[in-house]
């Protein structure tokens, strides 16, 4: 959930651009409920309004939660949470697009999100780890961020 000599704006860029056209509804996802409640969830992090309020994103991420961001960097619950504000869509101005997001419930509560994030010409594939909690909220667990060449 930082390539920029370590910025962590280019490390977490995860926003999309409020639209759902990134979503791959066909081959790819397996639309279980599962699956879409991770989507949705994962949407919410990637919302403006979410990623600056630390109590809203603390919400979405497990208490295990870790990252390997792409610059390699690792990235714990806390320091996610005190650097997402300042991340890449975070604000209107610098929303990222997401791309073909699709999702497989590997076990009733897990869910492993694919998707891919471009923004100011920087592009990365992203994996996300769900899991639901014993209260029923959808938290992620654990997430990476790999660099590629543009549409690669």
């Amino acid at each position: 959930m930082a390539d920029r000599a370590g910025d962590p704006a280019a490390e977490g860029g995860r926003a999309h651009t409020g639209r759902n056209e990134g979503i791959d509804d066909g081959e790819g996802t397996d639309g279980s409920e599962d699956v879409e409640q991770a989507v949705a969830a994962e949407l919410r992090l990637l919302d403006p309004g979410v990623r600056t309020s630390p109590d809203l994103a603390a919400q979405l991420l497990h208490p295990d939660f870790s990252e390997v961001g792409r610059s390699g960097r690792r990235w714990g619950r806390a320091s996610i949470l005190a650097a997402l504000p300042t991340m890449a869509g975070s604000t209107g101005q610098d929303r990222v697009r997401v791309d073909g997001m699709s999702g497989r419930s590997l076990a009733p509560g897990v869910v492993h999100l694919t998707y891919a994030t471009e923004a100011a010409g920087v592009r990365a594939r992203r994996s996300s780890l769900w899991v639901r909690d014993e209260g029923g909220a959808w938290r992620v667990l654990y997430h990476q961020g790999t660099p590629t060449r543009p549409h690669g």
